[in-house]
């Protein structure tokens, strides 16, 4: 597929810090205006001054992606004022089994849902009803690798990323004809601050701007799907067409940890 145009207007969610300001960053430049939201205002306004060196125009709001009533107001706002080409719905958390063995729970499992999954439909809906009147625009979904096969030890993140999963997809589906780009994004292992919290092996884990290298160029050509890196992606496909019984065992093979946030 060609790369399309760039856009002009791009708004990110969880863009304070690892691959939303990492992506903030790429998408940078002179006459680029960026729309930043995150819980951390630190974070945010130090994201901000990195992609203003670069010459773009930067607006920011410390909003909870959880809190869908603040974000579809603010989304709405900046909508109004610059109509918005391109969503990054990339604000996440993950929760699973500590290293002491507790459980992840029901808060940990609905907290995932919530932000994951909750978070990035409070982020691309509002958007929606315009980008379908214009018949153009482009959606990205960072969901991951761990949306292909539930994992013994953090279910509730696995979920919620299977959950954004289906819900890109379907929405490609559905905006395609309507001129609407989707791409779903499936990363693996990177070096971030939820990948430092992750106790146990981490096959072709990568850096943080690999990543967001691949990331950023999926989102420009317009990719359907991208799934990083593939023999790990190819692997958990894998598992999942396997036998129920036999995917069960393979994957308790997997084990780990998620320590929890500082």
């Amino acid at each position: 597929m060609s790369t399309l145009s760039p856009p002009r207007c791009v708004l990110i969610s969880g863009a304070s810090r690892g691959l939303g300001a990492a992506l903030a960053h790429r998408f940078a430049a002179p006459g680029v205006a960026l729309r930043l939201v995150a819980r951390g205002a630190e974070g945010l306004a130090a994201t901000a001054a990195r992609c203003a060196a670069k010459g773009a125009e930067v607006e920011t709001a410390a909003i909870d992606v959880r809190d869908g009533a603040a974000l579809a107001a603010q989304v709405s706002a900046w909508e109004a004022a610059r109509p918005i080409d391109c969503v990054v719905a990339n604000a996440g958390i993950s929760r699973g089994i500590a290293p002491d063995g507790s459980w992840e729970g029901l808060e940990g499992a609905t907290a995932q849902a919530a932000v994951n999954l909750l978070g990035a439909m409070h982020l691309i809906e509002p958007l929606l009803p315009s980008m379908r009147e214009r018949r153009a625009g482009r959606i990205a979904l960072i969901a991951s690798v761990a949306s292909y096969r539930g994992l013994p030890d953090t279910p509730g993140y696995a979920a919620s990323k299977a959950g954004l999963r289906i819900y890109g997809e379907g929405l490609r589906a559905a905006l395609a004809p309507r001129g609407v780009r989707v791409t779903v994004v499936m990363p693996g292992f990177f070096d971030s601050a939820m990948g430092d919290r992750w106790v146990g092996r981490r096959p072709l884990a990568m850096s943080l701007d690999r990543a967001a290298d691949i990331t950023h160029r999926a989102i420009l050509r317009g990719d359907r799907r991208c799934a990083f890196p593939l023999p790990l992606a190819a692997l958990l496909r894998v598992l999942d067409a396997l036998p129920a019984g036999m995917s069960d065992w393979a994957v308790r093979r997997m084990r780990f940890r998620i320590a929890p946030e500082a």
